[in-house]
């Protein structure tokens, strides 16, 4: 059985006074041991949640591949490890759009994450666009098409985020969702095995909120949620984490 994995992340938002948002949620997910909960920061205030919250997983949102180098404004997995971070996000649709990152690219973020100890959150995705050609098992599995043979959940959570549900308030229907996570676990088993396909997770993300969460958390092949603007504060994200709680 596969644990409840509750992700947030922040984005560019917050500054040191958000903190205490942080230590109102991980008060939450040390009373709810059944379930996994992260928070995944700007990489200014990785250190001072690691400090103001020790024990709870603090993440970051991007890595570079590079160990090091003349990559002005990156940070190296080693970094990120020494900040304090335990996990980090990778290919998120916002950084395929704004940053023109492919797959390839994420792939060996995720590789130079995995090699640092990080566990990594993969992000996949299709556009409205795609959606409407019916593309999007097709989009999906391209995106995931570079996944190690070695695989395992240990390390790596896949996270499904439909690029036009993020930050809109739209969500594609339950049914949606549960037939492209079920067709990403179908995909994973055939690249790295049974294993992979039963031990790595795939969070659903993309305008989960308090109000949505306990239907979509409850969907087959839903392993828990990778949370945008609801994360931000106690108030919203707390009601996630409850959800997956059950």
């Amino acid at each position: 059985m596969r644990r409840k994995f509750v992700a947030g992340n922040w984005k560019m938002h917050g500054l040191k006074a958000q903190l205490k948002e942080i230590e109102s949620i991980a008060a939450t997910a040390t009373a709810k041991p059944g379930v996994d909960v992260a928070i995944c920061v700007p990489f200014t205030l990785i250190a001072p949640a690691v400090a103001a919250v020790p024990g709870f997983a603090i993440g970051a949102q991007d890595v570079h591949e590079s160990g090091s180098g003349a990559h002005t404004g990156c940070i190296s997995a080693e970094m990120l490890k020494e900040a304090g971070a335990t996990l980090v996000i990778v290919g998120h649709s916002e950084r395929r759009a704004d940053q023109h990152e492919t797959s390839h690219d994420a792939w060996a973020k995720a590789a130079a994450a995995r090699a640092a100890g990080l566990h990594v959150i993969l992000c996949c995705g299709e556009t409205e666009e795609e959606r409407d050609a019916g593309e999007t098992d097709r989009v999906v599995a391209a995106q995931i098409a570079e996944i190690p043979s070695d695989a395992r959940g240990d390390w790596l959570t896949i996270a499904y985020e439909p690029r036009w549900a993020i930050g809109t308030g739209k969500t594609p229907t339950e049914a949606e969702i549960a037939a492209t996570h079920g067709a990403i676990r179908a995909k994973v088993q055939e690249l790295a095995g049974a294993d992979a396909a039963d031990t790595i997770r795939i969070l659903y993300g993309g305008s989960m909120n308090p109000a949505n969460a306990a239907a979509i958390l409850a969907l087959s092949d839903v392993d828990g949620g990778l949370v945008g603007g609801a994360s931000l504060t106690a108030e919203k994200f707390v009601p996630i984490i409850e959800a997956a709680a059950g």
